[in-house]
């Protein structure tokens, strides 16, 4: 709780208007628990204030390292017959407890700091897209959000995926 409190504290920007008091009085042991998850695979969690919610959001700098190299969904990993990674997006974000960032929350984040400038994350993808073979990986370069597609049995070392947790 100690590190949570001085990464809140010291990122007011990510949460104005919260004081650390109305952010504790939520926290009930299952998220704690995810809180934990986040934490131990990198994510480095803190509060962010979107529009529609108040959540604990992975806010390292970089996409987590732990969760990187994954295809984004197990049944995309499991028809890669060659060199399939360990784990899939989804599968690991279910594990952690986390949801993945949506496009909107992801342009969200990037407007109060920036992420991702040498990684990109994987983002919620729209069905439409998935259907069709698609996913959506999100980053940022040159001052832009910038918002690509790639087939969902792809994977690569320098990209992961963030999270968040509604409080």
């Amino acid at each position: 709780m100690d590190l949570l409190k001085q990464r809140f504290e010291e990122h007011m920007n990510r949460h104005p208007n919260l004081t650390w008091e109305d952010v504790e009085q939520r926290l009930t042991a299952q998220i704690r628990k995810v809180i934990a998850n986040m934490e131990a695979t990198g994510g480095e969690p803190d509060v962010v204030v979107f529009k529609d919610k108040i959540a604990y959001v992975d806010c390292c700098k970089e996409s987590p390292k732990e969760r990187r190299s994954l295809c984004f969904d197990e049944e995309a990993r499991r028809k890669r017959k060659k060199n399939p990674p360990k784990s899939s997006v989804q599968e690991e974000a279910e594990s952690i407890g986390i949801q993945l960032l949506s496009i909107q929350d992801y342009q969200d984040l990037q407007s109060l700091e920036e992420f991702d400038l040498k990684t990109s994350s994987w983002v919620a993808t729209p069905d439409s897209i998935r259907e069709k073979g698609g996913v959506v990986f999100m980053e940022k370069r040159y001052g832009t959000v910038f918002l690509y597609h790639n087939g969902a049995d792809s994977y690569y070392a320098s990209r992961g995926f963030r999270g968040y947790i509604e409080i």
